[in-house]
């Protein structure tokens, strides 16, 4: 059967709130096309003949080291595009591992060696990128007349992509955060999908009871855990929250802040024993090899799951964050999208649009739904019969959802900001700070830096 693209369920209005945060790993290499030495090393994946113009594209996994469903699907499009230009552009990938990724992508930035085109979260990553002038604005490529390119695209997909009316970015996916969770376990453990957070914390003890890790997370990887964090500071206060810590209405010392970190401190005490140690990637692993019952992750998530562990499909359930009895909405989901962003001084820009075409056509598009698990950007018909399970299951999800918000750490005032707020949160669940302690931390921070 075949369905629209699930955004049509969504108000433009509800995409407004579009954010970003999730990435891969690998390693990195250098810049094939101006020559110059850089931080990284490239990776070909089919070799040039010598007489095309040759671009660069930065990403955050390895593309030929990989189980990762969407990973792969990206270096088919690389693929396709070097045999379809061949002897008219050609493209290398820069990759880095994900905890790199910004650092060395800034530092070829800084050596005035960025690449021609590279991946980027919403939120004040990009920001730095279109405030610096790193970024080109793509609004007249994408709404060219001669071009339809942009009326491919759904609703509301570029809102938080766009700065004053210009569009700074090309969406190739869209995402959105749930609980997954072993079906087998559950029986096991005789428990539901739990509804609030003190049923959650009862289906926790239960899981652990029966001998399993209740919840696999990555407490080293900032943002893992502070997705957690940020489902909970919006079921405590809700929208409200980020609004008035933007507008300067509310403090993070105010008293939801103050107990969704006590939350996070309750909840992190059925993480995984290694959790202080686990990267993403083993956390996932973690879950998807059956030693964990549940995971807090996106929808990105589905093509790592399925892609190392295929016969985990069928015992793989989804559920929404639970709701805080007595706190905001619960209908509200942390939802992302992965963006292509063109460097302002490539000197390529026919090779670079190409580029991003390929990533955002038909093929490409219903490889996203249909292999990777992940959501459309563009109108595409869907066949979602082929898709892996666990997409139907988000479906339903977004259905009933009432409005979106992105990760805390890339809704906040700037990056360092983000930093803070990810530190604060790490320091609750080691028990290096209280919650208390923690949200003043953040305070200060903005006393100092945002406020002044």
């Amino acid at each position: 059967m075949k369905k629209k693209f699930i955004l049509a369920l969504l108000s433009t209005s509800i995409l407004t709130t579009l954010l970003g945060g999730c990435k891969v790993s690998t390693d990195t290499g250098s810049n094939a096309s101006n020559g110059k030495t850089e931080t990284a090393a490239t990776e070909t994946t089919s070799e040039a003949t010598g007489n095309e113009e040759e671009i660069t594209w930065m990403f955050w996994d390895d593309l030929n080291a990989t189980e990762d469903l969407i990973t792969k699907g990206y270096k088919d499009v690389i693929d396709r595009f070097n045999e379809e230009y061949k002897g008219k552009y050609h493209v290398n990938v820069i990759t880095t591992n994900l905890e790199e990724y910004d650092t060395k992508l800034n530092a070829l930035v800084a050596a005035n060696n960025t690449p021609d085109v590279f991946i980027c979260n919403p939120g004040p990553n990009l920001t730095q990128y279109v405030e610096s002038g790193v970024a080109q604005d793509l609004t007249d490529i994408l709404k060219n007349e001669e071009s339809e390119w942009y009326g491919t695209f759904n609703d509301g997909i570029f809102e938080r992509i766009t700065y004053d009316d210009k569009i700074m970015a090309i969406p190739t996916c869209f995402a959105a955060a749930c609980v997954f969770y072993n079906t087998e376990i559950f029986d096991k453990a005789g428990v539901q999908p739990p509804e609030t957070f003190d049923e959650m914390l009862d289906v926790c003890q239960k899981i652990k009871d029966a001998g399993y890790a209740p919840i696999s997370c990555s407490a080293s990887t900032a943002w893992c855990l502070s997705m957690v964090a940020g489902y909970l500071c919006d079921r405590e206060g809700g929208p409200d929250n980020l609004e008035g810590i933007t507008n300067g209405t509310l403090d993070w010392t105010s008293e939801s802040f103050v107990k969704a970190a006590t939350d996070l401190k309750e909840l992190s005490q059925y993480f995984q024993e290694t959790a202080v140690g686990d990267s993403n990637d083993q956390a996932t692993a973690n879950f998807y090899n059956g030693e964990a019952g549940m995971l807090v992750q996106g929808s990105w998530a589905i093509g790592q799951i399925n892609g190392n562990n295929p016969e985990f499909e069928d015992k793989c359930g989804v559920f929404r964050f639970p709701a805080i009895e007595g706190g905001a909405d619960p209908n509200r989901m942390i939802v992302k999208t992965d963006n292509l962003v063109m460097s302002s001084k490539t000197e390529h820009k026919d090779a670079c649009i190409a580029l991003m075409k390929e990533f955002t056509n038909e093929t490409s598009q219903k490889y996203v739904a249909e292999i990777g698990g992940k959501i459309p950007v563009t109108n595409v018909e869907i066949d979602y019969s082929k898709a892996p399970k666990q997409l139907s299951y988000i479906q339903d999800i977004l259905k009933d959802t009432t409005g979106t918000f992105g990760f805390y750490n890339e809704s906040l005032a700037s990056v360092e900001a983000g930093d803070t707020f990810d530190n604060a949160m790490v320091e609750v669940f080691l028990g290096s700070a209280t919650p208390e302690q923690a949200v003043q931390k953040i305070q200060d921070y903005y006393d100092k830096n945002v406020r002044k």
